[in-house]
């Protein structure tokens, strides 16, 4: 299972590719198109919004990932570039899914250790706990137009946010998987295997 690891710039590369190899992908870190020779593609993110959709802009993988077909995982920043626009640095984003990414309201910022993730078990979480724990490090969230899309929410004081998406080809987690140890590794080989991939009629 041939898979890119999208480089923008900021991403937390070594751990992403190290656990990706774990549960029995080939990865291989990208800085340009084309995409369609992978199976899968994984954004991953730390960083932010603005630089990273720089760097994508810059290198044409803008467009190769909204045109991709395959399954398609945003990892922390990764995932929030998968929405319209994020209010940090006032970005366009890639438009993959309908929403804008917000700041977390509760302090301290940033949002750092480990959370609940509440969902069903499905999807990218087969065989996990329905409140699994797993690592954050973000001061921003996404807000779906479209709530369906949510397949995991986390509290962090007053703030209730989603997680985890999912629609069509694309989904996305909040939380690094690459740094939450087996719960982590469940989530990625889940991506790997196909699970991951709930489909959703817009």
């Amino acid at each position: 299972m041939k898979v890119a690891v999208i480089d923008h710039g900021a991403g937390n590369l070594v751990s992403m590719v190290r656990a990706l190899e774990t549960v029995g992908a080939e990865p291989s870190i990208v800085t340009s198109g084309p995409l369609d020779r992978f199976d899968r593609v994984v954004l991953p993110g730390v960083g932010a919004t603005g630089p990273a959709m720089r760097t994508l802009n810059h290198s044409g993988l803008t467009g190769e990932l909204r045109g991709f077909g395959g399954p398609l995982l945003g990892v922390c920043v990764g995932m929030q570039l998968l929405f319209d626009f994020s209010t940090e640095d006032d970005t366009e984003c890639l438009g993959l899914i309908a929403g804008t990414v917000q700041r977390l309201t509760t302090s301290p910022l940033p949002h750092i250790g480990w959370n609940a993730v509440s969902s069903d078990a499905s999807g990218l979480f087969v065989g996990l706990a329905r409140d699994e724990l797993f690592y954050f490090l973000h001061s921003f969230a996404v807000r779906p137009s479209d709530q369906q899309v949510s397949i995991g929410e986390t509290t962090y004081g007053t703030d209730v946010f989603t997680t985890a998406v999912a629609e069509r080809n694309v989904t996305g987690v909040q939380f690094h998987p690459e740094r939450s140890g087996s719960a982590g590794l469940a989530v990625l080989a889940n991506f790997v295997n196909g699970a991951g991939q709930v489909r959703r009629v817009a």
